[in-house]
């Protein structure tokens, strides 16, 4: 795994939270993986969209991400969109796929999957987003960090 994806992957506080396992399949392609516990729910009945979004937005990023680093680059969300088909439930274990479809000069074009792995891999939501790459020495707090 790239240096840059190593340390983004110990910083964010916020995927831990959430319990998101992240793989890079290779620049380009992830997979996160979350089990949906009590804190995700925002009924007895149903996860909290948020926290699915929150994961579909990982699975977009870290994809477009993967690929951007390979050019000493980091990307910035641009648009985002979100549709879902299923329930997601307590105990529900799921995976989230993310494969970048377009890279232009400065724009990544990614597109997401998360299904239910319990529920035989019922597909609960497809995602796309639009993300800005940049040079990673614009942010000067991960440039030093990276340096010691």
């Amino acid at each position: 795994m790239h240096e840059i994806l190593k340390r983004y992957n110990e910083a964010n506080l916020f995927g831990k939270l959430l319990g998101l396992e992240l793989t890079v399949i290779e620049p380009g392609i992830v997979e996160y993986r979350m089990e949906i516990r009590e804190e995700h729910l925002s009924n007895p009945m149903a996860a909290h969209g948020g926290a699915v979004s929150a994961m579909m937005d990982a699975i977009l990023g870290v994809s477009a991400l993967s690929l951007a680093v390979e050019e000493d680059k980091l990307v910035s969300t641009v648009e985002f969109k979100l549709n879902y088909f299923a329930p997601i439930r307590l105990g529900d274990k799921l995976l989230g796929t993310g494969k970048v479809s377009f890279r232009g000069n400065r724009l990544i074009f990614s597109e997401g999957t998360i299904v239910i792995e319990n529920e035989n891999n019922k597909v609960a939501c497809k995602g796309l987003g639009t993300f800005n790459t940049y040079p990673a020495s614009k942010n000067k707090r991960l440039h030093k960090s990276l340096k010691t």
